[in-house]
C-alpha cells in the first residue's frame, strides 16, 4: 500500500479510516511451534508465557510449543539482521513478529527537529520490515503473524521519560503493520490502540495510572497479561467458558459444556455429583516481576475482563432449600455459599483452593521456572547480536571473546548487566543443560496438566 516511501498523506488516508480491517487470526494447533520475534518486551517473555499457559490449562492434549525470540533494544532491521541465526534455528512453523517502541527513537522528541527525525524513523523502520518480510514469505512452513508494539503511555501523569508525539510515530508504524499484513493476507493483532484506550480511559480519573509501566515502555505483569488476553482474543477464544455446568438438585437434570457430570445424589437439601471438565482454571499470580514495576496480573482484573473472557468455570444449582451450604469437592471444604447464590451461579475459576485450581497453579509455577531458564538463554543471545557479532566473534565464546567483553562491560552498562548469565553461559554444556531443563519443565507440565474428576458435594451448612 505505502510502495517504497510512506508519506504523510498517505498514513494520515489509513489512520482516518479507522484501521482497515485485521486478517483472522486462527488458535494455534497441536505440534504448533510459535516464535515471537521481538524487542526487551519480548525478551521479558510474561505475555508469551501467558498465552502458553493459557493453551496449557484451556487445551491440556494440544501440545505446543512457545519459543520467545526477543532482544531487549532491538528495532526491525535488528530483527531481519539475527532471522538466519536466531528465529529459524528454532524451527518455527508460526513466527509473530512485533515492532515499534524502538523503532521510533525517544529522547529525540525532546529536541528541535523531533518532526524530521520520527518521519526518518518511521521510514527507516518500514524499509527494513520490507526486508524481513521477504525472508518470512520465502519461508513457505511458517505462518506469519504481525504484531504492534504495546503503546509508548505518554498521557500517564509522571515525569519519568516524557517524549512527546513519540506515540504519533508509533501509531504510524502500526497503520503499515496492519496494512502490510493485509496486502499479505497475514493475521495482524493490534495491541497498540485496546492499550491505549485503557490508558486514556483510566487516566480520566486517575491519572498517574498506566496499564504500562511507571517507565511508559514496558508493561509489567498486569500489562503482559492484558498483551496476552488480547492475542487470544485475536484468536477467538474469549467468552468460551472452560466448563459451564448447570443441575437442578431436586430433579437431578443435568446442562454441562466442556464438562462430563454424573449425578449419584440428589434432593432439596444435598447434592453430589462426579465433575470431569475439559480443561482447567487460569491461574492468576499477585507478584511482580517487570523490573522497577510494581504492577501485578491481578492489577488487569481490574480495568480488563479477563475473568469473564477467559475463565469462567461456572457452576449454577438449583432446587435447592433456603439455607447455607458447604461446597466440598473431593471431601475439602471449599466455601460456603446461599441457596440464592448458588441458583445464581458461582464461578469456580475465582476459588483458589479447589483441586482443579491447585492443580493449575502447579503449572503455572512450573511454567515460571521454565521461563526464569529461557530468560538466561535471551540474555546469552542479547549478547551475542548487540556486541559480539558486531566484533566478529558471534558465538565463538572463546577465552578472547569472554576478554573482550568484560572490558566493554567496564564502559557499558548494558552488556555488564549480563555478565552474570555469560560467565557460565559461554560455556555450551551450560546451555544445554539448561535447554534440557526447558524440555524436562514442558514435558512434566503435560503430564501433569490432564483435568481429573472429582466427586462434588453440596450440603446443608451446620
Amino acid at each position: 500500500m505505502f510502495g517504497k516511501k510512506i508519506t504523510t498523506g498517505l498514513l494520515l488516508t489509513v489512520l482516518g479510516a479507522g484501521q482497515l480491517q485485521a486478517q483472522t487470526l486462527s488458535p494455534f494447533k497441536k505440534g504448533d511451534r510459535v516464535a515471537f520475534v521481538g524487542n526487551s518486551i519480548t525478551e521479558g517473555g510474561y505475555y508469551a508465557s501467558n498465552i502458553w499457559l493459557y493453551y496449557m490449562t484451556r487445551f491440556p492434549e494440544q501440545r505446543i510449543t512457545v519459543l520467545n525470540a526477543g532482544i531487549g533494544g532491538d528495532v526491525v532491521g535488528q530483527m531481519n539482521a539475527r532471522f538466519e541465526d536466531d528465529v529459524l534455528p528454532k524451527k518455527p512453523n508460526v513466527v509473530v513478529l512485533t515492532f515499534g517502541m524502538n523503532d521510533t527513537g525517544y529522547m529525540e522528541y525532546n529536541q528541535a527537529g523531533a518532526d524530521e527525525f520520527a518521519k526518518k524513523k518511521v521510514q527507516k523502520s518500514y524499509d527494513d520490515f520490507v526486508l524481513l518480510q521477504a525472508k518470512l514469505k520465502a519461508q513457505p512452513n511458517i505462518t506469519p503473524v504481525i504484531m504492534s508494539s504495546a503503546p509508548y503511555d505518554e498521557t500517564m501523569k509522571n515525569k519519568n521519560n516524557y517524549y512527546k508525539d513519540k506515540s504519533k510515530a508509533m501509531e504510524q508504524i502500526t497503520a503499515f503493520q496492519q496494512a502490510e499484513a493485509k496486502k499479505n493476507g497475514w493475521a495482524y493483532v493490534d495491541l497498540f490502540h485496546p492499550m491505549t484506550e485503557i490508558n486514556i480511559r483510566e487516566q480520566k480519573s486517575k491519572p498517574e495510572f498506566t496499564i504500562t509501566g511507571p517507565d511508559r515502555i514496558h508493561p509489567g505483569r498486569g500489562g503482559h497479561l492484558v498483551m496476552a488476553a488480547t492475542f487470544l482474543k485475536n484468536q477467538g477464544l474469549a467468552g468460551k467458558p472452560l466448563a459451564a455446568v448447570a443441575i437442578d438438585a431436586k430433579k437431578g437434570t443435568v446442562s454441562a459444556e466442556n464438562a462430563k457430570v454424573e449425578v449419584t445424589k440428589k434432593g432439596d437439601a444435598a447434592l453430589s455429583f462426579n465433575y470431569l471438565a475439559n480443561a482447567l482454571p487460569f491461574p492468576i499470580d499477585s507478584v511482580s516481576g517487570v523490573w522497577e514495576n510494581p504492577q501485578t496480573q491481578a492489577d488487569a482484573l481490574a480495568v480488563y475482563p479477563f475473568i469473564q473472557d477467559f475463565n469462567q468455570e461456572s457452576l449454577k444449582v438449583t432446587g435447592l432449600k433456603k439455607g447455607s451450604y458447604n461446597l466440598i469437592i473431593d471431601g475439602k471444604k471449599i466455601r460456603t455459599f446461599s441457596a440464592d447464590t448458588l441458583a445464581k451461579g458461582i464461578n469456580m475459576a475465582l476459588l483458589s483452593n479447589t483441586p482443579q485450581y491447585e492443580q493449575a497453579a502447579a503449572i503455572m509455577y512450573l511454567n515460571d521456572l521454565r521461563l526464569d531458564l529461557e530468560k538466561k538463554l535471551r540474555e546469552y543471545y542479547w549478547l551475542q547480536f548487540n556486541y559480539f557479532k558486531g566484533e566478529n566473534l558471534l558465538f565463538a565464546d572463546t577465552e578472547l571473546a569472554f576478554q573482550k567483553v568484560n572490558e566493554e562491560a567496564k564502559k557499558n552498562w548494558f552488556v555488564k548487566s549480563k555478565m552474570g548469565v555469560y560467565q557460565t553461559a559461554r560455556f555450551p554444556e551450560v546451555r544445554k543443560m539448561w535447554q534440557q531443563n526447558i524440555d524436562q519443565l514442558t514435558e512434566r507440565i503435560y503430564q501433569i496438566n490432564k483435568p481429573k474428576s472429582h466427586l462434588v458435594e453440596i450440603v446443608v451448612a451446620k
